[in-house]
């Protein structure tokens, strides 16, 4: 049996907020809430379950996108407000990367974390 990832827990300032952002910069939907979360599935059947939490350390998560997708959820997220940056130090604020031949670029959520898409994997 080969492994695979299910599911992560996103703790967020306000669940709804935070996963209601990420499906509408992804071009994907919320779920209907399951106990205490909002879940926003991917493509490829991972789920990211929001729960509202305090006092926690901010996340990061990567999405692997189509290219012919990548200037939708840019535009979203120049759209959102978001703070959008080329590197996941911070810097490079208000570009994208070309590393690796594709297209990359990290996105602050309403709750703190670091989202990134990127249409090439690391390494090419």
């Amino acid at each position: 049996m080969s492994v695979q990832l299910d599911h992560i827990i996103v703790p967020a300032k306000d669940k709804r907020a935070s996963a209601e952002f990420l499906a509408r910069v992804l071009g994907l939907e919320t779920g209907a809430p399951a106990g205490p979360f909002i879940p926003v599935t991917t493509g490829n059947g991972v789920t990211l379950d929001f729960m509202d939490a305090d006092g926690f350390r901010p996340h990061h998560c990567a999405f692997l996108v189509p290219d012919e997708e990548f200037d939708g959820i840019f535009a979203r997220i120049k759209e959102s407000g978001a703070r959008y940056y080329a590197n996941p130090d911070g810097s490079g604020a208000g570009q994208i990367n070309t590393r690796d031949g594709g297209r990359g670029v990290y996105f602050t959520d309403p709750g703190g974390h670091a989202m990134e898409v990127l249409t090439v994997p690391y390494g090419g």
